[in-house]
């Protein structure tokens, strides 16, 4: 006998087609999102998708409750922690790196200055990322250069917020050697200044590492509470003064703020005090 070809009722070729409409929409959006070096507001997602409104609206809200997508408080859309985690592939240093690049953009951007984001790799920080400031005179640096925890703000900053378990370790490696006459010189001096990062909640490289040249840094937190990475804003001294401190503080703790929600960070009441109002070191 002749097989007979099932014929689905028009209801649900409909229904299927709608499905599948709606998959090629988010995909649209994901793609979108993917392709911008900045978040996106839902304005801009629209227009380059040219998905109306209200539809695209429903989506990205359905995706960030999901925690596939991450809203600033200025309404823009990017890729959280929980879409980058299901390429189980990536690198996790990658994947950091970019979860964390459109807020080193919009830190960029607001200071003028260099830029960089580290993580520490065994006893040394290892620079993931790097935007040079748009000065003819600036600080050179470069993704992979690595450096030592002691003379940099971003390893201070790294190295000050983590369990007391794993700053021993650190500490216990560490071979001080002279960078410039102000390079911290034992053991003893670091943990005094780590100390001091703490209270204040940045890190200051005060000519420690190149003379002539200002780095302020501070830690990116992960939902456990420690530091997992660090963000550095550095420049000549003759820019970076001591006067602009407060300034690049509050913007370098914006970012960190952002990229540390987005690893599921929550500040607790009365925990990490320093991290939501840092103080300005004295002069």
């Amino acid at each position: 006998m002749p097989t007979r070809k099932t014929q689905l009722p028009e209801q649900d070729k409909t229904s299927r087609l709608a499905g599948v409409g709606v998959i090629s929409k988010v995909l649209r959006i994901l793609e979108t999102i993917q392709a911008s070096a900045v978040p996106l507001p839902l304005r801009d997602i629209c227009q380059q998708t040219r998905i109306n409104k209200t539809t695209a609206y429903r989506f990205v809200s359905h995706l960030q409750r999901e925690g596939y997508l991450f809203r600033d408080n200025a309404g823009r859309y990017s890729f959280a922690m929980k879409l980058l985690h299901l390429a189980a592939h990536i690198d996790p240093q990658v994947a950091l790196r970019e979860m964390a690049r459109p807020f080193l953009h919009d830190l960029w951007e607001a200071t003028s200055e260099t830029v960089s984001f580290a993580v520490l790799d065994r006893t040394e920080v290892l620079y993931l990322e790097v935007l040079e400031s748009p000065h003819v005179f600036r600080l050179a640096s470069k993704a992979g250069f690595r450096r030592p925890v002691y003379s940099t703000a971003l390893g201070k900053a790294l190295t000050a917020f983590l369990s007391e378990e794993k700053r021993k370790e650190i500490l216990r490696f560490q071979k001080f050697e002279a960078l410039t006459p102000h390079t911290i010189s034992g053991v003893r001096q670091f943990e005094k200044e780590l100390e001091k990062v703490r209270h204040l909640g940045y890190a200051m490289d005060d000519e420690e590492s190149v003379l002539g040249a200002r780095c302020l840094g501070v830690p990116v937190l992960s939902y456990l509470q420690e530091a997992v990475a660090s963000i550095s804003v550095s420049g000549p001294t003759t820019r970076v003064d001591l006067s602009k401190i407060p300034n690049i503080v509050q913007k370098l703790q914006k970012a960190s703020r952002s990229i540390s929600e987005r690893m599921g960070f929550r500040n607790k009441p009365g925990n990490d005090e320093a991290l939501a109002n840092p103080r300005t070191a004295p002069a």
